[in-house]
């Protein structure tokens, strides 16, 4: 019963009263609400230790959101290993209406998301508000993604991995009917760990994009001998096309300051819901009709 209801509170809209996504546009800008190193100190501490954190205010923006990942990460880094990347989140309309949004939010992703190799067996326990979701990650090869725009075959020159993955984030929130997008970036997008499969070079190709983007992704889970699908999705799932999220993700780092740079892993976003992780199950995520044979990439939770 409490993993129905958590379920369906992942799918479920922001709790009424909260403030429309036009009201920001509608008054003046409040001041910033930066949580202080304190709290995010603290906030860290509970989620290295797994422990649920409660959600900020209402009051909390996208800015201070920003703010607060940007004391969380170093913070969590200490155990999770240096920043490898960017994790991009809400990569599809209905997501970001749940979380009041009208745009992805990022994150960075650490040493830990992509150490487990497919095959692998961890805890189900890995994290304080613990999910599974199909995924993808794409390598970035040369500084010149940066200048690439929106021209999918572009984008593939400056890439040269294609990698099958299984997220595991972190939720992280006591009450998830409080998650909202500031307190998702302020949570640095839930990144924590998952599973990768064997790298894929990827062609720079109107053939290869093409298939990028008309691929099946089917996500399941198996106890014993049964096996339950969880989600199927095509490329498309994402922004429409998954190459679309990186020039999206290129804006985002700069108006931060920042750019990508080679060897940057880049998780591109849920194929499927982001699920309760459950004990004694092997979850999949199969790649169709990107290759000549299918793709896969799996963990086992116990």
């Amino acid at each position: 019963m409490r993993r129905a209801l958590f379920a369906a509170a992942l799918m479920a809209p922001l709790a009424e009263g909260a403030p429309p996504a036009s009201a920001a546009a509608a008054s003046p800008p409040a001041a910033l609400t930066c949580p202080d190193d304190a709290a995010m100190q603290a906030m860290a501490s509970s989620l290295l230790a797994r422990a649920p954190v409660q959600a900020f205010g209402r009051e909390l923006s996208l800015e201070d959101g920003l703010c607060a990942q940007g004391k969380l990460v170093p913070a969590l880094s200490r155990q999770l290993g240096p920043t490898v990347g960017w994790k991009v989140g809400l990569t599809n309309e209905a997501a970001q209406k749940r979380f009041g949004v009208s745009h992805p939010l990022a994150g960075p992703i650490y040493a830990a998301t992509v150490r487990a190799k497919s095959g692998a067996t961890l805890p189900a326990d890995f994290a304080a508000v613990p999910v599974v979701e199909a995924d993808l990650i794409v390598r970035v090869r040369d500084a010149g993604i940066n200048e690439a725009g929106a021209d999918h075959v572009e984008i593939l020159r400056h890439l040269d991995q294609v990698i099958p993955f299984i997220e595991m984030p972190d939720l992280a929130l006591a009450e998830m009917g409080r998650m909202n997008g500031p307190n998702l970036l302020a949570i640095g997008v839930g990144a924590r760990l998952g599973v990768v499969g064997e790298p894929i070079a990827p062609e720079a190709t109107e053939d290869f994009a093409r298939r990028l983007g008309s691929m099946e992704v089917r996500f399941t889970a198996r106890k014993g001998e049964a096996e339950k699908e969880l989600a199927k999705a095509p490329g498309s799932a994402l922004l429409g096309h998954p190459l679309n999220v990186i020039p999206w993700l290129v804006k985002d780092l700069a108006a931060r300051g920042t750019a990508l740079k080679p060897g940057d892993l880049i998780s591109l976003g849920g194929f499927s819901p982001a699920l309760p992780a459950e004990a004694g199950t092997t979850y999949a995520t199969t790649y169709t009709g990107l290759l000549a044979e299918p793709v896969a990439v799996s963990v086992t939770l116990e």
